[in-house]
Parts: structure tokens; sequence; C-alpha cells
């Protein structure tokens, strides 16, 4: 009896100390066979400044007991190869963790899609972040230990000509902002929100008025000029803006919205309506959107220098093809879906 309160007392003092999770831990995959190798890509370049060292600390702490392994990227396209690479080598259950912003789960989503022993989900520590928008923020996903237990759910992806992207591909006005975004995110006091209200100015200037021909499962949506067009798979994009408000992203459709022309003065009376999500139900949009739900979508322009963004990333071709591919990708979302 003496044997057995100190057994108990002690296994109490390892609860409170949080160490009795990554106690069982191990010991519940050897009874169940749930094994998993969490991989956890770091981009040093997300966010106002490298945060590689203190979340290298918080993984070994909360990852005791797991089997995990830590990659710290060394520039862009880096993660894809390396996750290719991995998931070619071994077919055991793997699980990515992308550290970083929109930018880095693109990476991440583009060398573990097609690969059915791989999963994704996201450490939110980038400028943006704004497909964990869809799960309610950032705030859940940065519980290590909770991510870790996290089940996974099937989730719609876009391919766009050999290229996967996971939350919203956008063109006009949007990728307008995107590219002075990329100029400006590395120079001092410009990083995050500044750079993006900087490109929209710039765009203010320079962009109000584009022109290509949007086809939607084969019929012609909208030929001519526009102001800014997105195809969503989440819900938000530039990092406060609801784009999509009745997108899901596992329902094999992506929500398309056009809006077209409109002068500066309207674009300053509407975007706050725009910004939360109001723009599908506001009748003040009725004469300057055109909107539909479909899973294959052609875009295509004769304009000089035509660019498309594919979760921020920018892309400058005259021709684009967009399809969804339903349900392709396992993301692991912790504490159950908020839809």
């Amino acid at each position: 009896c003496r044997a057995l309160r100190k057994s108990f007392e002690r296994m109490r003092r390892i609860s409170e100390t949080g160490r009795f999770i990554r106690f069982l831990r191990p010991c519940s995959q050897f009874f169940t066979g749930d094994y998993m190798k969490h991989v956890f890509i770091i981009n040093p370049a997300a966010g106002k400044s490298d945060i590689t060292e203190q979340l290298r600390s918080r993984i070994e702490r909360e990852c005791a007991g797991l089997d995990y392994e830590i990659y710290r990227t060394h520039g862009p396209g880096d993660a894809i190869e390396f996750i290719r690479g991995l998931c070619e080598a071994s077919r055991e259950d793997m699980r990515f963790y992308a550290c970083g912003g929109d930018g880095t789960l693109n990476e991440v989503v583009n060398g573990a899609a097609g690969f059915k022993h791989a999963s994704v989900t996201c450490y939110p520590c980038g400028s943006g972040n704004d497909f964990v928008k869809y799960y309610g923020g950032k705030e859940r996903f940065l519980d290590i230990s909770a991510l870790t237990r996290s089940q996974d759910k099937l989730i719609d992806i876009m391919e766009a000509e050999g290229r996967y992207c996971i939350n919203v591909c956008n063109f006009g006005f949007d990728t307008a902002v995107a590219q002075t975004i990329s100029g400006l995110k590395t120079k001092p006091f410009m990083g995050g929100k500044n750079a993006y209200y900087a490109g929209v100015v710039k765009a203010l200037a320079t962009s109000m008025k584009n022109s290509c021909t949007v086809k939607a499962d084969g019929k012609e949506l909208h030929s001519g000029d526009f102001l800014l067009c997105t195809v969503a798979n989440g819900n938000y994009v530039g990092s406060s803006f609801k784009c999509a408000p009745r997108s899901k992203n596992n329902d094999g459709l992506l929500e398309v919205c056009l809006v077209k022309p409109i002068s500066r003065m309207k674009f300053l009376s509407l975007v706050g309506a725009y910004t939360r999500g109001e723009h599908l139900d506001d009748p003040s949009f009725d004469d300057c959107i055109v909107y539909c739900r479909a899973s294959d979508i052609e875009i295509s322009s004769d304009m000089p220098g035509f660019a498309c963004t594919l979760d921020g990333e920018v892309i400058e071709t005259p021709h684009l093809n967009v399809r969804t591919l339903k349900q392709a990708l396992r993301f692991a979302v912790p504490g159950g879906e908020t839809e």
C-alpha cells in the first residue's frame, strides 16, 4: 500500500508539471500503432525576425517522446524539394508543419501534395497567416503540443498549371499590391501591414483598371476591363480582407468574385464592407460584382506583364487554368474544425 501511494503521488506531481502527457504519449503510440514522423519546416525569413532558435527550443520541449525532425529552409523552393525527397524515400506517415506565413504553407503544400502518407498543418508565424483564419485565426495553431495531437481533415486544394495553391488565387488590383509587397517586405519598418498599405496606395494610383477573360466551368464569366478577381478556397486575403465569405474548403468548388472597374471614391466607400466580407449581400455592390462557384477557372489576358498570385506568390503569365482537387490534402486542425 505504501508503494502504491508513492507511485500515485509521483504520477500526480508529473501531471501537474505537464510531463504526464509526454510520458504517456510514446506508450500510447506503442500500444495503438499510431506512429507518425513530425517534420517542422521553419522559414527564417517569415515574419519580422528569425525565430528559429526560440521555436526549436519549444519543439524540443513539446515533442519529447515523438519522432520529429526540424528543417530550416535556405531559400525559395527549398522546402518543396526537401519534403518531396522525404516522401519519396519513406512510406511512413509524416506530418509537415509549415512554420512561417502563407508563402511557407504554400511551399509545404506543394511538397506534400500527391503523397497519401503526408499530412500538412501550420504554425503561423508569418506576416499575413490568411489561410488559418478559415479556422478562426492563428492562435488556435500556436500550441505545438495540440498540433501534434490534432486529427487530419480532408480538404480541397487548387492546381494551377502544375503548381498547387491552398488559399486564394487572385489577379488584378490584388496582384499589383502583392508585387509592391515583394519589393518592400525586407526593408526596415516596411514589413507586414505597412508593406500591404504601401502596396494599396500604389495600386490605387496605377492598377484601377485591368483586362482579362475569365471562364468558369467552360462558360464565359467576364471579358474586358475589371478591377480585381479572387478565386478562393479559403476566406481571407491580404491579412484582413474577407474576400470569400461563403467559401467551403472541402466541397470541390471555388468561390469566384470579380469586381468591375469602379472609381477611387467608390472604392474607398466600399472597402469597409469588402473587408468584413459583406460584399455579396450588400446592394451597393450589385452593379460591380460578378460572382459564381465553380470547379474549373480559366484566365487569359493580352495585357503586357499580366500576373496572377497564388497564396501571395506572384506568377507572370498571360494564361492560367485553375481547378480544384476535391479533398486531395490531409490538413491537421487542432480541436476540431470550425466552419
